[in-house]
């Protein structure tokens, strides 16, 4: 399949892509040349953004941090949740250390953070 070259294609591609979304919907047939296109334009975008604009899997300690500010959370507060001192808190944050098993499950729940991030 081809590929997109450029930054100029791509967003060119973009604005196909806003002329026909709302051309389609749901109930639009797979076969309907509106829906291929877009289709396969999509594809090329996601293969494009994929290629340049990759999303990288955060870190541990940047998720903890995001969780905190969405919560209201400090440090202090955090460890109290968790059954731990504030000082391991920082340690984790830092990247100085790794939570337990325990722990981690912890964070899990109470800051709801996948599985995934911490496992690695």
């Amino acid at each position: 399949m081809a590929e997109l070259k450029d930054e100029r294609q791509y967003e060119v591609m973009l604005e196909r892509i806003e002329e026909l979304l709302p051309l389609v919907s749901d109930d639009t047939p797979v076969t309907d040349p509106k829906m291929i296109e877009l289709e396969i334009i999509s594809e090329l975008v996601e293969e494009y953004e994929e290629k340049y604009y990759p999303v990288e899997i955060p870190t541990l300690n940047e998720v903890i941090r995001l969780r905190m500010a969405e919560m209201g959370l400090t440090q202090k507060k955090l460890a109290e949740m968790l059954g731990v001192s504030p000082s391991r808190i920082s340690e984790y944050m830092n990247g100085k250390s790794e939570p337990t098993l325990q722990v981690a499950k912890l964070l899990c729940k109470k800051l709801d953070i996948d599985p995934g991030i911490l496992l690695g």
